[in-house]
């Protein structure tokens, strides 16, 4: 069985300033984002996006975030969980990881010991999130076959229901605790953040009026001129825009009947 590695414990203080600093990062994510956006949109360039196809989350995406076992700590690691989930694009799964990670560290507290070393890894894998608990214990967690709502195994029923999976994994310093929560939901919610950062950047590129808070039809028109714009740039290339429009109601389809 396959040891992880795990990254020496920081001292908790360590928590404060990665979470301001991870706010810094995402915004300057977000910027990224509709830079290279634009430059794809309306100069055929290959943009250097964090997230290059919708769900098609990049592997090398992995977070590990060492923290101290302790009932202060769970705020700050569920605010780390949620910032690097944005960066990510899967703010969308953002509830259902913080639930699960707390489940996980508040069984580190009840039976490894209170204040024991521990760490968070979590790494997209193609359509889910994984989501790792590493403590220094070889004792595996069971399921209590007590009904949910004893209070003894409760939190390992919740992980179970709301996980595709879970298990755990013995390492060379104790024992990884997983579950891997599916990113649909996070894929269409992508496609929306990033079609909004899209029409956006088009609006201000062709000088269209600043309002406030566009309104819905005035949004649908700039979709409509971005959409002209987008087929004659195909036909310019030497392609063919009914084509490659039939290609887009497709894939819209299938997307939208797996939604």
């Amino acid at each position: 069985m396959a040891d992880y590695l795990i990254h020496p414990i920081e001292p908790s203080e360590k928590l404060h300033s990665e979470t301001s600093r991870c706010h810094t990062r995402q915004r300057d994510v977000t910027q990224r984002i509709r830079v290279d956006a634009v430059s794809a949109l309306l100069c055929g360039a290959e943009g250097s996006v964090v997230m290059s196809d919708c769900g098609n989350f990049e592997p090398r995406l992995r977070s590990v975030m060492p923290f101290e076992a302790v009932p202060a700590e769970l705020r700050l690691l569920r605010k780390r969980i949620r910032c690097t989930l944005g960066q990510w694009g899967a703010l969308a799964v953002a509830e259902e990881a913080e639930l699960a990670v707390t489940e996980l560290a508040t069984n580190v507290i009840k039976h490894v010991g209170e204040g024991a070393a521990a760490t968070l890894v979590l790494e997209p894998r193609r359509d889910r999130l994984r989501v790792e608990l590493h403590d220094e214990s070889y004792t595996v967690p069971t399921r209590s076959s007590a009904s949910c709502d004893a209070e003894c195994g409760r939190g390992l029923h919740l992980l179970a229901a709301m996980s595709l999976e879970w298990g755990t994994l013995l390492t060379a310093t104790g024992k990884a605790v997983w579950c891997e929560i599916s990113l649909e939901s996070a894929r269409h919610c992508m496609r929306v953040q990033r079609a909004a950062a899209l029409l956006d950047e088009y609006r201000r590129v062709v000088g269209a009026s600043s309002l406030a808070v566009p309104t819905y039809a005035v949004l649908e028109d700039s979709a409509a001129d971005a959409i002209a714009d987008l087929l004659h740039w195909l036909a310019a290339q030497g392609g063919d825009p009914d084509e490659v429009l039939d290609r887009a109601q497709i894939r819209y389809e299938a997307e939208a009947a797996a939604a």
